[in-house]
């Protein structure tokens, strides 16, 4: 008797468990409903990945087969020294990693004024800012063409990072202006205690302190400059030696044949490094993510 009172189940315990099993139910559901799209979702990527251990012809005979019947790695060797993709990789790598630095450096400058300082105007400041959301970018692809021909930079990398890096870049202010103004004053007051001034302030004690978004702002900057082709194509029509990756794509592109593997394999290159920086800094994109949803 005494043994089946201390197996009883307490009306507690019994709320608890159903609780969880409602709560494995769901996640089974969820998990059922979203596995298919998820594959829809990937397919395409691992097809290109696929379609680069092919040949051409194999590429149309095997429609959507993602198991190539013998792997080729002949289509990396055209594609890396036939096709100039590993020039058009390190002008890609140069921009991006210039485009990154700057914009980095302008955007949380821009939000720590923003975030820590009040001034007059300051709304409509940050009001035009936010309109510019809305401005589309072909729209600003002849005055940023100009402006960089006046400055004599067309047709050099030093012109196509400058033009990648001088957009409004307005997610990326509002996201340091929140996180800058959520951090305490004291910080502030004890480092001017102990004689700091402006710039000594910001770029030791609250730059540091911002590396979630700095992470989140260096993927999403990296990606766009990684892949951006308009200004790249407009700004090297006249050296096609400094072309990027998503201009040099075209190569692979005839007037009556397109090399579809070696255009796979360049395309396969080409996404590794974009892979690589998420893998690294996902978890600060993460958490810069999820303070600026709190924000």
């Amino acid at each position: 008797m005494a043994a089946l009172q201390s197996t009883a189940i307490t009306p507690e315990e019994h709320t608890k468990r159903m609780a969880l099993q409602a709560k494995r139910l769901r996640e089974i559901v969820i998990t059922l409903i979203l596995t298919p799209i998820a594959l829809i979702w990937i397919y395409p990527f691992l097809w290109m990945v696929s379609a680069s251990f092919k040949t051409n012809n194999e590429i149309f005979r095997s429609g959507t087969s993602l198991i190539p019947d013998q792997f080729t790695f002949e289509n990396f060797q055209r594609a890396w020294v036939e096709a100039n993709i590993s020039q058009y990789f390190l002008n890609t790598a140069l921009i991006a990693i210039g485009s990154v630095m700057l914009v980095v450096m302008t955007t949380s400058m821009m939000g720590y004024a923003l975030g820590r300082y009040s001034f007059p105007g300051k709304r409509i400041v940050i009001g035009i800012f936010i309109a510019t959301v809305f401005l589309p970018k072909g729209y600003t692809i002849i005055p940023i063409f100009e402006l960089i021909s006046n400055l004599e930079l067309d047709g050099s990398l030093l012109g196509v990072i400058l033009a990648q890096s001088g957009g409004a870049n307005v997610i990326f202010i509002l996201l340091f202006m929140g996180y800058f103004s959520q951090l305490p004053k004291e910080l502030e007051e004890a480092a001017i205690v102990d004689g700091a001034g402006f710039l000594r302030v910001f770029f030791q004690i609250m730059l540091p302190l911002s590396k979630p978004i700095i992470a989140t702002v260096v993927i999403m900057q990296f990606i766009a400059s990684w892949n951006d082709f308009l200004l790249p194509l407009v700004l090297t029509l006249a050296r096609p030696e400094l072309r990027t990756l998503s201009v040099g794509m075209y190569a692979f592109r005839g007037e009556y044949f397109t090399d579809w593997s070696g255009m796979a394999a360049a395309a396969t290159i080409a996404i590794i490094p974009v892979i690589l920086l998420f893998l690294v800094m996902q978890r600060y994109f993460i958490e810069g993510i999820a303070g600026a949803v709190k924000s």
